[in-house]
């Protein structure tokens, strides 16, 4: 019989996948700390993992959370993962998009297929709407702006979000990720023109041609409450293109904190 594996990230989105499927396999990069029960595998040691989910019955695989770049240990290669380590080594090199990209490949090599998460469910990736207040003049050329930035980042592979305050950057996503860059923005929010002005917002969006059976942006309460506590009026994504956790709690935050969420098309 087929099933599907499914490849544990940090962080909510890995459970809510679960609950939606019908008896997965369950793995994770042994040095991640997903939310949930999770049999490790490495890198290192990435075709037999292969091997061990086809003697599984395993044809499909959804990769689900957010990864973190491993400690690559050269002595633990097996040989035959060996023979594909330039392959993977040139991808972390090019960029987080690039590396993923090869090991999508050498699964679907291997004869498992990446489904991505909007197609396990579709609900979690809203389309276009604003499902929280009510985004001003002021903050839809914001939006328009930071919309900009992120689409002009893609290239370099850098990161999937940017803040944005009166037309100027308060900061960009980059390795350490959105939280990180909600802390720095709050940080410069002194920088804004006018303090009577627009607040500013949390913009997200893939990087251009971004495979998107994996690693989409993901917003959800958490990204609400640090959002407010940054001094922000709202968060902007690409409709269609963002998971959105726990959307009643993330509306309901919205709303208890007075910040819009916008699904700009």
């Amino acid at each position: 019989m087929s099933r599907i594996a499914l490849i544990a990230g940090e962080g909510r989105l890995a459970p809510a996948i679960a609950a939606a499927l019908d008896t997965p396999v369950i793995y994770a990069l042994d040095h991640l700390r997903p939310e949930i029960e999770a049999k490790p595998f490495r890198l290192e040691r990435l075709v037999p993992f292969l091997d061990e989910l086809t003697e599984q019955g395993v044809t499909r695989a959804v990769f689900a959370g957010a990864i973190r770049r491993p400690r690559i240990e050269p002595d633990l290669f097996d040989q035959r993962t060996m023979a594909i380590v330039p392959r993977i080594l040139m991808g972390m090199q090019s960029g987080d998009d690039a590396a993923l990209r090869a090991v999508l490949d050498v699964f679907e090599e291997a004869g498992i297929h990446i489904v991505s998460v909007d197609e396990i469910l579709p609900e979690l990736v809203p389309g276009e709407g604003v499902l929280a207040g009510e985004p001003s003049p002021r903050d839809q050329k914001d939006a328009a702006r930071a919309a900009e930035i992120v689409h002009g980042l893609g290239p370099l592979d850098v990161g999937q979000g940017a803040v944005v305050a009166q037309g100027l950057c308060l900061a960009i996503e980059a390795l350490p990720g959105t939280q990180a860059m909600l802390e720095f923005a709050k940080l410069h929010a002194g920088l804004k023109p006018d303090p009577k002005g627009a607040k500013g917002l949390l913009y997200k969006a893939p990087k251009p041609g971004q495979d998107r059976r994996i690693d989409l942006p993901t917003i959800g309460p958490d990204t609400v409450r640090q959002a407010a506590e940054a001094g922000l009026g709202g968060i902007v994504w690409e409709a269609g293109s963002v998971i959105l956790l726990e959307r009643d709690e993330a509306v309901h935050c919205a709303n208890q904190a007075g910040l819009f969420l916008w699904a700009r098309a």
